[in-house]
């Protein structure tokens, strides 16, 4: 089993979100319990990166959930590329 990060969480919260989606599909996609998607979802609404569309009953992922993700991914990036280079190094 593969443990994840809270950032690890959320960026696959966001991105189960960019196109709309409801609570149930958050949580399988993201495996997660009911109670733990439920606390992830609120602290994501109360953070202005998520939101619940009243009319259509699905979370959207807002401008500022956007700005996460891409910048999450811009680390990500650059930690891959250390630790490839760091790892490169030894194996010589």
């Amino acid at each position: 089993m593969v443990y994840r990060s809270r950032t690890q969480i959320i960026s696959d919260i966001l991105r189960i979100a960019d196109s709309g989606t409801g609570k149930t599909r958050i949580m399988y996609n993201a495996f997660l319990s009911y109670a733990l998607v439920t606390k992830y979802i609120n602290f994501l609404i109360d953070n202005g990166m998520l939101m619940y569309d009243e009319k259509t009953h699905l979370y959207r992922i807002l401008e500022k959930g956007k700005r996460f993700l891409k910048m999450y991914d811009e680390i990500n990036k650059l930690l891959d590329s250390k630790i490839n280079k760091t790892l490169q190094r030894y194996a010589k």
